[in-house]
């Protein structure tokens, strides 16, 4: 249901355009990128994701995340090459976006989730740092070699000599205020900042101290070109642009879902990889920047009182009026100004807090410092590789642990749990009922079997095996392989093996797997409960109505 337009979108629209228009052309400078960059990709968010996305909070443009990677990636295959690295850019935008398109027909929604949330958080804190480190390089005009911040800190502190003093003092002041107008409401900071920084420069004749302006914003759309590279390097540009697709996306689903729950909305996440892929594609087009659902923009859009997507609309509308009127005015933005609004917009990363909870619950906190420890080592590119990297081995190192539990019933009941837990839970005589706490896949099914077997030789007189895989919603062909080798050693034993709880897709794969002298089939998607009533009246040759189990006479 589409939410109706109020006054209050309006003006949320409006102060948020004076948030959106400073930090657009500011990131363009992260991302070694002309101006008109950062303000292409914003209409291109705005747009797009206004006419496709779900989230009616959510605000689409440039983010500081994706504009240190960009220019990460575009400096680590250009090397020196101004032209290639306009080129490396536009072409990892378009892939960025047509990855997105993908992921959305291939109903992906949950791609985010393979970036844990603390290497995330992690990642967030070391990029704000690099990125003020850097901010502040480019402010006092110090040009460094290296990217890792330990060698980058180092040559930043042995050039103070050559520190430009003026234009510090300009960027200091620019963030005082931008702190100090924070705190109004509806006040929009950055172009204050721009606004006032514009006259400061007129009237004290900044230019002969040797502080830097944003120079000329050329808003000329070209034809769009793909641009002309070799295999290879489209080849390394897919890679990298699959690593900008992950980071953006987590970013945006976090801060598209946090607000939904916080008011009740429903999120389409297919929906909205379709629309940062639509957005992407069109900023890359016409050779803007990688677009996201940031969260400080996203959360300054609810704070100015947005209720729907009418306030992203009222932005592109006020940011047009201010471009078509304004644009040669804000080339006369002292460079420090926009620095300024850089660190402040990446300034809410670096709140240790976000770590209590891992020191907290003893969880995850060294894999999150170590992600901040490697963006601040290797740099933003390879930082966010290794998080991945780290993310993904989390993932298959908890889905490779074989964890198998020997079932019981509780006493008077029906309910059949891990008697690891609840140690009184009593065993069906002559069967040993067992469950696999994590899916089956190539990882774990053989060392899970294994287990399997060491409990039934650590078991007497059992004549039938139930094995529950309610964890399991489909198996791939190892996993079929593991249960068939299990089978197999079951009847050389001259026992029976029974399934409980099987998923249509696991029944699917076993039936093609041929296993015999199983309950594959129909009953095999029953309960354990009514699974044991059928292996003792097919087996044990026992009636319905069952004698009270006897204790476990497993072995240990």
């Amino acid at each position: 249901m589409k939410t109706p337009w109020t006054w209050s979108d309006i003006v949320a629209g409006l102060s948020l355009a004076g948030l959106l228009l400073p930090e657009a052309v500011a990131y363009s400078s992260i991302a070694n990128l002309p101006p008109q960059a950062g303000i292409v990709a914003l209409f291109a968010g705005l747009v797009c994701y206004g006419l496709i996305g779900s989230s009616r909070f959510a605000i689409v443009a440039a983010t500081s995340s994706s504009a240190a990677v960009l220019a990460s990636a575009t400096a680590a295959m250009s090397n020196g090459d101004t032209g290639l690295r306009l080129l490396v850019a536009t072409g990892m935008v378009l892939l960025t976006g047509v990855f997105f398109i993908v992921a959305s027909a291939a109903r992906l929604g949950g791609i985010s989730d393979f970036i844990a949330k603390p290497v995330l958080r992690g990642f967030a804190f070391g990029l704000a740092i690099v990125i003020i480190f850097k901010q502040f390089a480019h402010v006092v005009g110090v040009h460094t070699h290296h990217t890792d911040m330990i060698r980058f800190a180092y040559e930043l502190a042995s050039q103070i000599h050559a520190w430009n003093w003026a234009s510090f003092a300009v960027g200091l002041l620019a963030l005082l205020l931008l702190f100090g107008l924070a705190k109004i409401p509806y006040m929009p900071g950055g172009l204050m900042a721009i606004f006032l920084g514009i006259l400061a420069g007129k009237w004290l004749g900044l230019e002969q101290y040797g502080v830097s302006f944003v120079g000329q914003i050329d808003l000329d759309l070209q034809v769009p070109i793909l641009p002309t590279m070799t295999y290879i390097q489209w080849l390394r540009i897919g890679e990298l642009s699959i690593a900008l697709l992950l980071i953006l996306y987590a970013e945006s689903y976090s801060s598209i879902r946090n607000f939904a729950m916080k008011h009740g909305d429903t999120i389409l996440p297919n929906r909205d990889l379709f629309a940062l892929g639509t957005a992407n594609l069109m900023s890359g087009i016409f050779q803007g920047m990688p677009v996201g659902a940031g969260f400080s923009a996203t959360a300054a859009n609810e704070a100015c009182g947005a209720q729907s997507k009418w306030a992203g609309w009222a932005a592109a509308a006020g940011l047009l009026l201010v471009i078509l009127t304004m644009l040669p005015t804000i080339a006369l933005t002292p460079s420090p100004i926009l620095a300024a609004i850089v660190i402040h917009a990446v300034s809410h990363s670096l709140r240790l807090s976000a770590f209590t909870p891992y020191f907290t619950m003893r969880r995850d906190r060294f894999v999150a410092v170590g992600a901040v420890v490697a963006v601040l080592l290797l740099g933003v590119l390879d930082g966010l590789l290794v998080a991945i990297g780290v993310s993904l081995l989390m993932l298959l190192r908890k889905l490779a642990e074989s964890n198998i539990s020997v079932l019981g019933r509780l006493r008077g009941g029906h309910d059949f749990v891990s008697k690891t837990d609840y140690p009184d839970a009593l065993s069906i005589p002559g069967i040993l009922i067992m469950r696999p706490e994590a899916g089956l896949f190539f990882a774990n099914a053989e060392r899970t079997m294994a287990q399997a077997k060491k409990y039934l030789t650590a078991a007497d007189n059992i004549k039938v095996v139930i094995l529950s895989l309610e964890e399991s919603p489909d198996l791939d062909s190892s996993s079929a392989e593991a249960i068939t080798d299990f089978c197999a050693a079951l009847q050389n034993q001259k026992k029976h093996l029974m399934f409980a709880r099987l998923k249509s897709a696991s029944r699917q794969v076993l039936q093609s797997a041929l296993i015999e002298h199983s309950n594959i089939g129909p009953g095999s998607e029953l309960s354990v409960d009514d699974v044991v009533v059928v292996a003792q009246e097919k087996y044990l040759n026992q009636e319905n109505d069952l004698r009270e189990p006897q204790q476990d006479a497993i072995k240990h």
